[in-house]
This record gives structure tokens, sequence and C-alpha cells, in this order.
């Protein structure tokens, strides 16, 4: 499997500041009112921090890195305090590295605080949204910005339901498959690099396209298609969870490899997480959509708990049985 030169690994990624206003301007309605100069800090931890208890005095376990977010309850007690104390509490928590603060309810900070993000570097950006409805929004988006991702040379299409990810040499037909695979009501999802991203809670893969390339195909001899405009809006997907990899090689490149009874099961690892694989070999007159589409509905078998080699096993394990018992049977007759 190819995968492109990248910085992401299974750990995660690192974004900046820049990064999240970016992905997170219009849906959190956020407004940069201090620090716009200094976007390109990295965020230490993706994850929002109500600083509370910091603000009251108490550091430990403070985590500096992470996004200070500002709601009504912190406001009404930094109000509460004498303009010197209020500064001094927001000056204790910037000493121990925190730099990224929003305020949410439409609430604005004061100009000490903004005096205080001039001299510090800090950045300090305005929310309308309630703090509630803040802090899903972002949790969303701050695990967008860190997952574990990386960029794969593949063609991914919804098969039966799963995702499936096309992989093999240039000309063995991946995009002509998913084209086919198209036309019989699967859906697209990446042609050619297909971006993979690992979400670390639940320990699965998900496949997307580029925006850039997102519902385009190309296909040798015809060229660029857009497939939405071709097939229609549900003949796309946006993302979808890998479930299945399907690799093509050439014929005479496989030969006397292939597992024909399909009793041995291949994975490949992508970023941490095993994906089942199926080795296709392709050759003149082989139905390649009929196969890929055979292997999806397959492998939803599978993961139902019903494997089709087990229970041929079992079931030519009891006929041998039987007729075993019944020949005893029957030379004890002769005895008799």
């Amino acid at each position: 499997m190819k995968t492109l030169p990248i910085k992401d690994n299974e750990v995660g990624r690192s974004f900046s500041v820049s990064d999240f206003y970016e992905a997170g301007r219009e849906s959190l309605s956020l407004t940069v009112v201090a620090g716009g100069a200094n976007l390109d800090r990295q965020v230490g931890e993706p994850i929002v921090n109500r600083p509370g208890l910091a603000l009251t005095g108490f550091y430990e376990h403070f985590a500096p890195g992470r996004l200070q977010l500002i709601g009504k309850g912190e406001m009404a007690y930094l109000m509460s305090l004498k303009p010197a104390e209020r500064l001094e509490r927001m000056r204790a928590i910037v000493d121990r590295k925190a730099f990224f603060f929003i305020f949410t309810n439409g609430q604005k900070p004061d100009s000490s605080v903004l005096k205080l993000a001039e001299e510090r570097g800090l950045v300090v950006m305005t929310s309308p949204l309630k703090t509630r409805v803040f802090a899903n929004r972002s949790a969303y988006i701050l695990e967008q910005l860190s997952a574990p991702s990386t960029t794969i040379y593949g063609t991914m299409v919804e098969v039966c339901g799963l995702g499936v990810l096309f992989e093999g040499d240039p000309g063995l037909g991946k995009s002509e498959t998913a084209l086919g695979l198209i036309k019989r009501g699967s859906a697209l999802i990446a042609d050619d690099l297909t971006c993979i991203r690992k979400d670390g809670g639940n320990n699965v893969l998900f496949g997307s396209a580029s925006e850039s390339t997102a519902g385009y195909m190309e296909i040798r001899g015809i060229g660029i298609m857009h497939v939405p405009s071709l097939f229609g809006i549900a003949a796309v997907r946006g993302e979808k969870r890998l479930e299945l990899i399907i690799t093509f090689k050439r014929l005479n490149d496989v030969r006397g490899e292939i597992d024909r009874i399909g009793q041995t099961r291949s994975n490949k690892t992508i970023l941490g997480v095993d994906v089942p694989n199926v080795v296709v070999p392709v050759s003149e007159g082989r139905d390649l959509v009929n196969l890929v589409e055979t292997a999806a509905m397959q492998q939803k078998l599978l993961m139902s708990g019903h494997d089709p080699v087990f229970a041929l096993s079992e079931r030519l394990r009891d006929r041998a049985d039987k007729l075993q018992s019944g020949t005893y049977r029957r030379k004890a007759r002769k005895h008799v």
C-alpha cells in the first residue's frame, strides 16, 4: 500500500490556532479580538477547558495548552473581583502558559485583558453561542483537526453499505471498477487519492476525498468526470468508515499464491488499525465489478458472524461422521 510522505502519524497531528479558526469560523461564529498576528501558535491539546478553578487560584491539574473557554460562570466570577485582582487572576494562568481564550455568549473581554493579550502574545476570540453549544461544536472540530491521518493512493467506494478501498498498480482498472459500481447503485467516496483519518476513541478509520477533488473521477479515454452531475447527488459520499481493502494484482504476479478456499484471512494495517484485505487477481475477461460487489457482500456476512468456510467444513465433517457411523453399523450387522 502506497502512502504519501506526510507528518501525520498514529499519535495524532498538530494544528495551529489559525487551523481551528478557519475550520470553525462559520459554525462557531468566531471573531478575533486580539492576537491576530499570533494565529500560527500551536494548540497543545485538542480539548476545551473551562478554567474556573484556576481563576480562583487553584492550579493543580490546570491544562494550559487547551482552548480556554470563558463562559458566563467564569465571567461572572471575574466581574465580581476588583479590576486589579481580576487582572492578576488572568495574569496568573497566562504565566502558566495559557494563551488561547474564547469568550462565549457574546461576552467581551475588558480592556485590561486586551492589554494583557497584546503584551503577552495571547489570542482572544469571541462567539455569540451559548457555552454548552460552543463546547459541543468545537469538540467535533478539534477532533477532526487532531485525528491521526494519512493519504493513500487508491479509490474508495461505498459498496453494499461498506466503505471499500481499491489499491493496486496504475492501469489495473480501479477507477473503471468504481464507475461500474456507481452505475449499479454504489457511491464514490474518493478517486485516486483517499484521505484516511483515525477515530481514536473507537479505533476505526474513515475515508474521504480531498476538498479539491471531491466528487470527481478520471477515466482513461474519457477524462475528468463530475460524478454527481452525471449520476445524481446520491452517487457520492462525503466520508465513510473503511471496512475492506481490495488489492488488485495481475494474475501472473499472484499465480499459485491465492488461497482459493478463503480460509486464510488477511489484514492491512493503517495508522495502527487492522483492516480486512482481499487480493483480487486481474486478467482479461474477469468481471471486476461483480467480484468487488461479491467481496463486499462476503465481508458483511463475515462481520455478521457467519463464516462460509467454517460452515462448509462443519457440514463435511458431519457428513463424514454419519457415513462412518453407517459403515460401522453395516459391518456389525454382517457379523451378527
